[in-house]
């Protein structure tokens, strides 16, 4: 290519600064108390951000009173040792708290959470005092406030993998469609890996008693049905739920059909009586839901 390339010229144009937060993410922490002979421990992943007059620093390179998210991470350990001696949910309050009362510039802030459950090990069938396994659901938090003094709570469940071997099915749907192939079932493997987060109708409760209520009523649900379908379980889940904890607004469930497929066996002159599966891990039918109060 010959002659000179011209520069490219800036266009100027007029923007402004829209919704805008920071804070500190992935900050790992863990507390254990060990002020009784039976320790207990909590082991959470905390994400916090700040909302505020934060206009200078993103349009002058002015920091002036911000707090650095450095500052916003030793804090989450120190408030951590001064409290958190109950539910990650109170812990939100307490971070959202400090942080509107601290910054110059801050006006609101949310706190989100990612707790890993651990249960004491049993010896003899007893939990051992300082021993612990990890449990695969995770409870889930965020709790959010735009002045430091009223605030939203979401709570949720994250991993939690139920199945039934028998009780459900797919049957009535679509089959006159040219794509069509999959047959009808009246006895199906059903596995699902439930996420849910739900919002409260209180300002303040026992957040974890609330957790370990929805925990237990999701898996006593998957029990007590024949299941037509993913979305019938999901909403039966949401509507057991709401009846059993008034401190629930409404709940959101998302729910994948984690295919459990009946393997041939027969082209091996064997008979497989619904023993033997693959698990086909994708693609997979994903259903999602809010189930709220009616009144």
């Amino acid at each position: 290519m010959s002659g000179t390339q011209q520069p490219t010229q800036k266009v100027k144009v007029n923007v402004r600064l829209g919704d805008n937060n920071y804070g500190k993410a992935e900050v790992q922490l863990m507390k254990i108390r060990r002020d009784r002979p039976s320790h207990e421990l909590k082991d959470v992943r905390v994400r916090v951000g700040m909302y505020g007059d934060f206009d200078a620093a993103h349009t002058r390179g002015d920091n002036t009173d911000l707090i650095a998210t450095d500052t916003v991470r030793n804090t989450i350990y120190a408030l951590a040792k001064e409290g958190f001696g109950g539910s990650i949910e109170e812990f939100g309050k307490e971070l959202v708290r400090h942080f509107v009362g601290t910054g110059p510039k801050v006006t609101g802030a949310f706190a989100e959470f990612t707790e890993h459950l651990w249960d004491h090990v049993q010896v003899a069938g007893q939990p051992h005092n300082h021993s612990f396994v990890r449990q695969m659901p995770k409870h889930t938090a965020r709790v959010e406030s735009r002045d430091g003094q009223t605030f939203q709570v979401t709570s949720g469940i994250e991993e939690l993998y139920v199945l039934k071997t028998t009780q459900s099915g797919w049957e009535g749907f679509l089959l006159k469609e040219r794509f069509t192939t999959l047959p009808e079932t009246n006895d199906r493997v059903m596995a699902t890996f439930v996420t849910a987060k739900w919002e409260y109708a209180v300002d303040s409760c026992d957040y974890d008693a609330v957790w370990q209520a929805v925990f237990s009523q999701i898996q006593e649900t998957l029990t007590d049905h024949y299941s037509p379908s993913l979305q019938r379980t999901l909403y039966l889940m949401g509507e057991a739920v709401l009846g059993r904890c008034p401190e629930i607004s409404r709940i959101w469930f998302q729910m994948p059909n984690k295919h459990h497929l009946k393997y041939n066996l027969e082209r091996f002159g064997l008979e497989n009586n619904n023993e033997i599966y693959h698990v086909d891990p994708e693609p997979y039918g994903l259903m999602e839901a809010w189930v709220e109060r009616a009144e």
